[in-house]
């Protein structure tokens, strides 16, 4: 089974969520099993997530019964949902209760949710297609990672390795299910027999510290957006004895406040793990160990257990050399099957073999220590969730009668109009579109973008 769900004690507790509900082991395998009798046949499914306890059953039961989930956010836009199912033809949707629509075809419910069939004919799926997750956030592109069930179990098992998993484990999942880090939390921490502990409930809320304290969490995950809110509500002064350990993935933190996670780990007795990860590599494919967090500041560290990293040069040479920048690599029994952009893509096997280049430009120290420098294609994580420049100017310019250019960083989308008039609107559409707060986007008026003698953008020029 899925995680090896069966061999837990069936009556230890798996899922805690802030809204007062849990499961033991037993009471989710059972519920698979009900799943199983509503859903008879391998097809797709879109669990509509909201890191409830609802949520996560269906996931869960979606995969030991083989039954294929695409995992999107439940406060998604409607339109870009429904382009998403036009897309992909999901047989049925599981989506919490208050969703529902009179005319909508509901099968049962539990926790909260409801199964509902959409009377979709679902597209053919590869035999050993598991999980599919959105490649840029929430920005409604029809991109997605296809996930093999060996890509998930090979992440279970190489993260409970590193994070030296254990079943008094009691991680904090607040990171959306539907995102990569947050489900990789999930799975790897289940798999060692743990409790995971379910919320969607944002640090600046005094309930999140509430269910954190109560439930003694002794995993923090989370993006550098939410460590620097943490800091300002002095997280690095609060009392929590029973945390040991916090880690970090989701884009490059600031050296200031690396050296700040790292220096409390060591203060109090805990341990800082910085990750590195993308959905194409079923989350997470490095990590620093926490011995070394306050001597290598900034490194993403080395390849996961059962992994290999490694640098090229545009001419795919290796290289073996230190402080030399080349994209990086990754190999790995993690490495998912490649992309589908349409609903007949969901019939294809492996297109990658095991081989991820990131798209990352790097360099490795003489420790073998690795340090992302830069990246080599046009997408930013803003707030922890991978942003497409490119998909956040076709949405831009299919709303508004404009000319545009998004550029920017981790910390910042700048985009640049030829509208004066229309830059408050944009600024609060795309913030939207892609769940992302307005603070991460920067508006300029441009009279005229810069392009080359071929009409494209010289976007080196903004």
């Amino acid at each position: 089974m899925y995680l090896e769900l069966d061999k837990k004690p069936q009556n230890k507790i798996a899922l805690i969520d802030s809204d007062g509900q849990q499961a033991t082991y037993g009471e989710v395998v059972n519920f698979s099993n009900v799943f199983s009798t509503a859903i008879a046949q391998r097809t797709l499914i879109y669990v509509l997530n909201n890191n409830t306890l609802g949520s996560a059953l269906g996931y869960l039961a979606s995969m030991v019964n083989r039954v294929v989930p695409l995992m999107l956010s439940s406060t998604m836009d409607s339109q870009l949902l429904a382009e998403l199912i036009d897309t992909y033809h999901p047989e049925y949707l599981w989506k919490p209760i208050d969703m529902v629509c009179e005319e909508e075809n509901v099968m049962f419910e539990k926790c909260g949710y409801v199964l509902v069939s959409t009377g979709l004919e679902p597209y053919p799926l590869y035999e050993d297609l598991s999980l599919l997750l959105t490649t840029s956030g929430s920005t409604g592109s029809p991109k997605l990672v296809r996930h093999s069930y060996n890509n998930l179990e090979a992440q279970a098992r190489n993260i409970s390795a590193f994070f030296e998993a254990k079943k008094d484990d009691k991680p904090m999942v607040d990171l959306p299910i539907n995102y990569t880090m947050g489900l990789s939390v999930l799975n790897s921490y289940l798999y060692a027999g743990a409790t995971a502990l379910l919320t969607g409930l944002n640090p600046l809320s005094p309930k999140y510290w509430e269910f954190l304290k109560t439930n003694e969490a002794t995993v923090l995950t989370n993006v550098p957006y939410y460590y620097e809110i943490l800091k300002k509500l002095r997280f690095f002064r609060m009392d929590l004895p029973y945390l040991q350990i916090i880690t970090q993935g989701g884009g490059k933190m600031s050296d200031e406040l690396y050296m700040e996670c790292a220096e409390y780990a060591q203060r109090t007795g805990k341990k800082f793990i910085p990750t590195y990860g993308q959905t194409e590599g079923s989350a997470r494919m490095a990590y620093l160990p926490a011995e070394l967090a306050l001597e290598k500041c900034g490194s993403i560290g080395r390849a996961i257990p059962n992994g290999k990293l490694y640098l090229i040069n545009d001419d795919e040479s290796i290289i073996n050399e230190p402080d030399v920048v080349g994209e990086m690599v990754y190999e790995g029994p993690n490495v998912t099957l490649g992309y589908a952009v349409k609903g007949e893509d969901l019939i294809l096997g492996d297109e990658r073999h095991g081989v991820l280049k990131t798209g990352d430009m790097v360099k490795m120290d003489a420790d073998g220590c690795f340090y992302i420098v830069g990246r080599k294609k046009r997408f930013l994580k803003l707030w922890g969730y991978r942003v497409g420049l490119d998909e956040c100017e076709n949405i831009i310019k299919g709303a508004f009668d404009v000319e545009c250019a998004c550029v920017g960083d981790d910390e910042r989308m700048r985009i640049y109009v030829n509208s004066e008039a229309e830059l408050d609107a944009i600024k609060k559409y795309i913030a939207s579109k892609t769940n992302v707060n307005s603070s991460a986007f920067e508006m300029h008026y441009i009279e005229k973008l810069p392009r080359n003698d071929a009409g494209k953008i010289l976007y080196s020029k903004l």
